[in-house]
């Protein structure tokens, strides 16, 4: 079981129109805090009015839209964004993008608040989804890398730097040896191992804002939702 230090109660929403929001409540269910995290299944407003923070799932990212303002959501949705900490994991990583590509005919309902353009299914169909061990420092036992599942997984395209909102920090990229054939990076030169191409990124942050381009709560491995709350809830508790 994953300990994290919560000072106060804290309440985490998970947008439950569409996608694998049942797997997040059971990781965040394995956190053991010293004070009770509540999980909310949100499907109103009225649900997110008493979230201090929230997960957008996995899923179908122009579903998910669509249900959210069938669902009076989309404002709503927006609103929570300008205060308060989200993470996206998959489709709910492209509906915080601030442009996406490869969108449906017709385009893509987005709620924006991070500095990214994302492609939808940039790593191929659903046959290539794949694992892959990704090393991240910032989580608790670094040694030990976590498995990121994806699965018809975004690519981030590009990042979006301003001096008007906070700095962007790459969590995690794939390593080079692991890129789908499917998916081309560009080498900064030949000889580089570890590209700093935007595409090979699958986890970052933004002020209180994260997000993955897989699936962490496909995992046994409930290490990034207690980073989630580590680093981008408990800090607007204090």
């Amino acid at each position: 079981m994953t300990h994290v230090q919560v000072s106060n109660n804290v309440t985490i929403g998970i947008l439950a129109l569409q996608g694998a929001f049942a797997e997040h409540q059971t990781a965040l269910q394995k956190l053991s805090c010293q004070k009770k995290i509540s999980v909310v299944l949100v499907r109103t407003a009225e649900d997110l009015s008493v979230c201090d923070a929230l997960i957008i799932p996995g899923g179908e990212s122009t579903t998910i839209a669509f249900l959210a303002k069938l669902s009076g959501l989309l404002e709503p949705l927006r609103t929570f964004l300008q205060k308060k900490p989200v993470w996206g994991t998959c489709a709910g990583a492209i509906l915080l993008a601030q442009a996406v590509e490869n969108t449906k005919r017709g385009g893509q309902e987005l709620l924006g608040g991070i500095s990214v353009t994302i492609a939808r299914n940039g790593w191929g169909s659903q046959v290539e989804s794949f694992e892959a061990p990704l090393s991240i420092d910032g989580l608790l036992d670094p040694s030990t890398p976590f498995m990121g599942v994806f699965i018809r997984a975004p690519v981030v395209l590009a990042l979006h730097p301003s001096t008007e909102n906070p700095p962007i920090e790459v969590i995690a990229r794939l390593p080079i040896n692991l890129v789908p054939k499917s998916q081309k990076l560009t080498l900064h030169d030949e000889g580089d191992s570890s590209p700093q191409d935007s595409q090979s990124i699958v986890a970052l942050r933004q002020g209180r804002h994260m997000l993955t381009t897989f699936h962490p709560e496909l995992t046994k491995d409930s290490r990034f939702h207690e980073y989630f709350v580590r680093t981008c809830v408990v800090p607007t508790l204090l």
